[in-house]
């Protein structure tokens, strides 16, 4: 039977405290016990359903976590105040003083910076590898490897990583595989294909309107029950807790969530074929030419595109930024960082979201120091945003001028 990510969260009953249609927020941040007994009981973590502090768990934030899980198809699932506490608390969950970590080098700017800069500090060594070479994953498989990390659609490049496989390879390794599914809310679905945790920035798709900063956590729920742990959990002692006000709002926004996916992906797939129609090089998952076109469609859940994410290759930075500047006086979209917006979002990686990564390391890597990645947003006419960004290519001399 096919998964239906929205369907699920469709069919959760959450009401509001007096039957509302919305669930009740809770802005406590403590909780009063009728049971001196009932307190001790909680804290000891022997009370199902009860509060004690809003660090620990908050209502408001349960059932936004409800909701998430429903759509991961995992056990249980973990609030965050942000995407990177939701990847540092997982990690940091499951990695310990010796352990060592095997990565994707074409990863989020601040993912590589914790793991090649914040992480040594606690003996744990990383291995970045090309995460679409499963025997460069194999070859660097140690004793100590505890976890596989990846991004579904990794950023800025735009790669598929084959989940399936990567699973299999770090279960006969006695490692876990943790994905990273930001790019691709409700396209994937990590954790059916064997991913063991599913993390997120909920700031973009899932929010989708960058008005705040929340992440998530997805898994067993052993594995959410010990990061939410008084003594030893992580994501309890770390306290990197949503405002129960923003959780409520993401909430509502969820449920729109499938709409929002189909259009960024109808977009961004139009753009893709005809910018490279006119000779642009570009990189987009839902492209015949793209390298894991296949792979990606073997992933995906039926009905919500190839995704909003799509990166052009503009050859040199000051053309990137000649360009970018042009599109947001057109009104194209915005010359910023993040993504998921209702309006197309642009900048230029390497100097932007990827700018932890060293030069070095980005040509490596082969991040083209021209490399825009584009959000592509919700257009209700996006070839008007095709005529004027073909406009200022023309201009630019970066197609040919028959091209319109």
């Amino acid at each position: 039977m096919t998964f239906d990510p929205a369907s699920n969260i469709q069919h959760l009953k959450q009401f509001g405290e007096f039957g509302g249609v919305n669930p009740s927020i809770t802005d406590s941040s403590t909780f009063t016990f009728l049971h001196a007994d009932d307190m001790e009981e909680t804290f000891l973590g022997h009370m199902e359903g009860c509060f004690l502090y809003s660090r620990h768990w908050n209502p408001t934030n349960k059932y936004l976590a409800e909701a998430l899980s429903v759509m991961e198809d995992t056990e249980s699932a973990w609030i965050t105040a942000s995407g990177m506490a939701a990847i540092t608390c997982a990690l940091l969950q499951v990695c310990s003083a010796g352990d060592h970590i095997i990565t994707s080098v074409t990863t989020y700017g601040g993912t590589y910076a914790f793991l090649k800069n914040y992480l040594p500090k606690f003996n744990i060594e990383v291995s970045f590898v090309d995460i679409t070479r499963l025997d460069l994953v194999e070859a660097a498989i140690r004793p100590n490897t505890r976890v596989i990390y990846t991004e579904s659609v990794t950023n800025p490049l735009l790669q598929v990583s084959d989940i399936p496989e990567l699973s299999r390879i770090a279960h006969r390794n006695n490692a876990l595989l943790m994905v990273d599914n930001t790019f691709t809310p409700m396209i994937m679905s990590p954790a059916r294909l064997g991913a063991d945790i599913v993390v997120y920035s909920m700031t973009k798709f899932i929010n989708g309107k960058n008005d705040c900063v929340a992440g998530a956590i997805c898994g067993s729920k052993k594995f959410i029950d010990d990061l939410s742990n008084v003594n030893n959990g992580t994501a309890m002692l770390l306290g990197p807790v949503l405002d129960p006000m923003r959780s409520a709002s993401i909430h509502k926004n969820l449920h729109t969530l499938h709409i929002r996916i189909r259009q960024h992906s109808s977009n961004a797939l139009f753009l893709a074929r005809e910018l490279s129609k006119a000779g642009l090089k570009i990189s987009y998952p839902g492209l015949e030419s793209h390298p894991q076109h296949e792979l990606h469609k073997t992933l995906m859940n039926e009905g919500y595109g190839f995704g909003g994410m799509l990166a052009i290759d503009f050859g040199s930075l000051e053309m990137a930024h000649q360009i970018m500047q042009k599109m947001q006086q057109a009104d194209v979209g915005y010359l910023a960082v993040s993504l998921g917006y209702f309006k197309t979002l642009f900048s230029c990686s390497g100097k932007s979201t990827s700018s932890e990564i060293p030069d070095s390391v980005q040509k490596q890597m082969g991040l083209s120091p021209g490399l825009v990645r584009f959000s592509v947003g919700l257009d209700n006419n996006i070839e008007e945003s095709l005529k004027s960004i073909l406009q200022i290519c023309k201009e630019e001399g970066v197609i040919n001028l028959n091209v319109l």
